[in-house]
């Protein structure tokens, strides 16, 4: 078993769906890792949703005016789990894209690192691991298990996250079930 608590960001249908505006090209590979992810955390895993306010607000309203498309309620079929992850439990909505909020906090134990994994590695995960550092907590961002808007913005979100060692450090799937629980 592995130390700590995996957040799976953002696996939905709106960035799965390759006609989707939103659309993670390399979603496949993101859920793969995922997948391989889930038995070492059982029973320590969030899975989160994006959803679209009922009323964007401030910066929200030119991000919506660009993004008409989204605003739709949260039972809409885009803001579902893909449907490998909809058995799920655990599940946790935001209209941020930072999913660090007190209630994925609360889901942690004293001392737990923060497992990120999923979409948009550029948006998404990227927000949250810097919010989560910003907190104190300890962030490990598995890079095979997400997935950015292109390839180009994934690996300079790595990149980015990567710098700011050791409140964040970026890893494998491989490398992460190797290490001592």
């Amino acid at each position: 078993m592995t130390a700590g608590h995996l957040a799976v960001i953002d696996m939905q249908r709106v960035f799965a769906d390759p006609a989707s505006p939103w659309a993670a090209p390399r979603y496949a590979d993101a859920a793969a890792g995922v997948r391989s992810l889930l038995p070492a955390f059982a029973g320590r895993v969030t899975f989160t949703r994006f959803l679209a306010p009922e009323r964007p607000t401030g910066a929200w309203r030119a991000y919506y005016d660009r993004w008409p498309f989204a605003l739709q309620p949260p039972d809409a079929e885009l803001w579902d789990l893909d449907d490998e992850f909809t058995h799920e439990p655990d599940v946790l909505d935001a209209t941020t894209f930072g999913k660090w909020t007190p209630e994925l906090a609360a889901r942690l134990r004293p001392d737990d690192r923060l497992v990120l994994a999923g979409v948009s590695t550029d948006c998404c995960v990227l927000s949250t691991a810097l919010a989560a550092a910003d907190a104190g907590t300890e962030v490990v961002v598995v890079a095979d298990a997400c997935a950015g808007a292109d390839d180009d913005s994934h690996l300079r979100a790595l990149q980015v996250m990567d710098l700011y060692r050791p409140l964040i450090r970026v890893t494998t799937v491989a490398d992460l079930l190797m290490e001592p629980g």
